[in-house]
Formats: C-alpha cells, sequence, structure tokens
C-alpha cells in the first residue's frame, strides 16, 4: 500500500477493524437463556457440513483456528476467541458496541408474539394509515406473505425477528423512499421504555407479486450508543452498516455500501484516505444466507472473502494493524434462521505485542477496542 512520505516519515499508525457479520465460534454458555438450543458454532459447522472451503488466507492468519478449525494454522498473525459479555445480546449493535466498550446489563426488548397493540395504535396515529403484519417473521417471507394487500392498500408492513427490532417494509413505487425513512424516525421516537427496542429498520423492497426482492436502500435507526472509543478516537471511517450502529456520532460522513462487493471496493478507497481507525462491516454473510439456512452460500462467501483478504493484505504496511473478527454467530446448518448467542474469533495482524497467547479464550468483545486504542495511542 502506498501511504504517501508523511504517513511512512510521521510513523502515523491506523487500525482497520473488519467484522465478518454473523460469522460465530462455537456456543457461548449462556445459549440456553436466549433459546439457543441447538449448540451453534457457525464456522466449524458451515467447514463440516460443507467439506471444508478454500479460505487460505483466513487460515493462515488464524481465524479458521479461533474458529474452531485447526488446519492450515499459521504464525502471520495472533488469534482468539472473545466471549460476549452484554446481557443476552446476540445481534450487531450489542456487538459493535461491546467491541467499543459498550457493555449492556440488560437485554432490550424482543417481540416474538408481535408488538404491543398501544405502541401499533400509536405509530399508526402518527402516519396517518393502518399497519398490517405486526408479527415476528423472516423479512423476505413476510414481504411473500403481505407484499401483495401492501401493494393493494398502501399499509405498510410492520414486524419483528429475534433481535430487538422493529422492521418496517414498503414497496419502493408504493410508498417513497424518503416517506419511509419518516415513518422510521417517528416509530424511533415512539420505541421508549419499556419498548425501547434496539432499532428501527426501513426494508424497502420492489418487483412484483410472487417476485418481490428486497432493494439495497435500508437504513437503519439504532437506540443512541453510550458514550465509547468511536466517541474518544472521532473521525473514525465507517463501512457498511457501522457508521448507523452508532448513530453516526464519531464517524465521517459517507455513503452507505450495502454489499459485500460494494463494502471491499469502499474498504480499498477507505485504505487510500487519511483515515487513522477505518471500522467495516461485512454483511453478507449473515444477510444473505445465515438467515436464509444456506450453508453452501455461506462457504462460497466465506471463499470470496478470503479473496478479497489476499487483496487488502498485500496493501498493509509496517503501520497498520488489521483486527478482523465479528459481532455474534448465525449458524446456517441449524433450523433456526435466527442470530445465535456465540464467541467469535479475533485475528489480529500487525500491531502492538500480543498479551495473551494464540488459541486463548478472552472475556469480552472490548478486547477489539482495546487493541485498537493501544495502537494509536
Amino acid at each position: 500500500m502506498h501511504f504517501g512520505t508523511d504517513r511512512h516519515t510521521l510513523g502515523v499508525k491506523r487500525a482497520i477493524v473488519i467484522v465478518l457479520d454473523g460469522v460465530g465460534a462455537g456456543y457461548a454458555p449462556e445459549v440456553e437463556e436466549v433459546g439457543d438450543l441447538d449448540q451453534p458454532s457457525t464456522l466449524k459447522h458451515v467447514w463440516d457440513a460443507t467439506g471444508g472451503f478454500n479460505a487460505p488466507h483466513l487460515a493462515r492468519i488464524g481465524y479458521l483456528a479461533a474458529g474452531g478449525i485447526l488446519e492450515g494454522v499459521g504464525s502471520d498473525a495472533v488469534y482468539a476467541r472473545l466471549k460476549p459479555l452484554s446481557k443476552g445480546g446476540k445481534d450487531s449493535v450489542t456487538g459493535h458496541w461491546e467491541m467499543m466498550g459498550i457493555v449492556m446489563d440488560r437485554r432490550f426488548p424482543t417481540y416474538p408474539d408481535g408488538f404491543p397493540i398501544s405502541l401499533i395504535k400509536a405509530f399508526e396515529r402518527e402516519i396517518g394509515t393502518q399497519t398490517i403484519g405486526n408479527r415476528a417473521a423472516s423479512g423476505t417471507k413476510i414481504i411473500e406473505d403481505l407484499g401483495a394487500l401492501h401493494v393493494d392498500t398502501g399499509f405498510p408492513i410492520v414486524y419483528t425477528s429475534a433481535d430487538s427490532v422493529f422492521q418496517i417494509a414498503c414497496h419502493e413505487s408504493v410508498v417513497p423512499i424518503e416517506t419511509l425513512y419518516e415513518w422510521c424516525r417517528i416509530a424511533r421516537r415512539l420505541c421508549v421504555v419499556p419498548d425501547d427496542v434496539q432499532r428501527v429498520i426501513a426494508r424497502p423492497f420492489e418487483g412484483d407479486p410472487g417476485a418481490f426482492r428486497r432493494t439495497e436502500r435500508r437504513k437503519d435507526f439504532p437506540l443512541e450508543a453510550p458514550l465509547n472509543l468511536c466517541d474518544e478516537i472521532g473521525d473514525v471511517l465507517g463501512v457498511g452498516v457501522v457508521p448507523e450502529l452508532f448513530g453516526g456520532r464519531g464517524f465521517r460522513p459517507g455513503i452507505r455500501t450495502q454489499q459485500n462487493e460494494e463494502h471491499f471496493t469502499a474498504l480499498l478507497k477507505a485504505l487510500d484516505s487519511d483515515a487513522r481507525f477505518i471500522f467495516a462491516n461485512f454483511e453478507d454473510f449473515d444477510m444473505l444466507f445465515g438467515h436464509r439456512n444456506d450453508t453452501p452460500g455461506f462457504a462460497k462467501c466465506v471463499e470470496r472473502f478470503d479473496e478479497m483478504l489476499s487483496v487488502l493484505m498485500s496493501k498493509l504496511g509496517a503501520e497498520d494493524m488489521l483486527i478482523l473478527t465479528a459481532d455474534h454467530g448465525n449458524d446456517p446448518t441449524t433450523p433456526s434462521t435466527d442470530h445465535t448467542r456465540e464467541f467469535v474469533p479475533m485475528a489480529v495482524v500487525g500491531g502492538p505485542v500480543a498479551d495473551f497467547a494464540s488459541g486463548s479464550d478472552l472475556e469480552g468483545f472490548a478486547h477489539v477496542g482495546r487493541l485498537v486504542k493501544q495502537w494509536l495511542d
């Protein structure tokens, strides 16, 4: 990577954190508490179910070893598993927040039987129309079930999942995208204790009955994050959903990328910037394959990311630290399509001298932020 004279001359250090969304490393002790009774182990189970996949660079830095796959372990990095500490958390907000030092002492509310009628009625009054849905469902399944009714009536589809989310799905030709975003802001304002869901999510879609498909203009409206390392560092360059998970606070303004290929292009551009901290999320593992129980697709996604990693590592300089990790699990080999509470892998290339042995189990995702702070300081 050509950083330019100033970076090398001044010894400017840089930290790059990449989150492989949903790529868990084995069930955490609290799985029964959150209903994960199938002993999930995302990376290892995908490996076993597919007969292995070709990811030599992830193997070389120990990421696969951290996920329970011992083949091909190299010595180009240090690696460990991180145990989640936040109460009941197994979602992207909780995972990313914990990396930056926020450990939640309570679970956010979830709604397996739908939202309280009082909340739905308040939302309908504010937006001036009836809603449909109000149940826990897969996003692709609920637009398949209710998309035609939505198109006929204009009533937004409101639904949730196993996570603490209030999701609103609308066809882009029926409800303009900015109207959908405004409805999400209204829902965010209404969702207060005890119904303070972690995220309100806009879920736009397009197409015709029988062939509806979600578009790439999803937008997340999370609760305001407590003060964290991103605030302390400031001027963080986020890729993918990361800035939205923190409400944009502490991050440079930028365009939201939606898929791994877009994230990779944005990450390469970020490496040409003057940002000292780059924080990226690659979400296809979770969004396209984990939630759809597509184990072969998950394996191919790992292989494609490994190709990206090869390019990325060729561009790192002596003052760069790269951390690969995950935010939760999403084991596609289990019957559930929900997130799973798991340890996550962490592989560290470059950076400070490790104060832990490779193969360790460490308490808390905040080790990611600790290493970033130690390196940049």
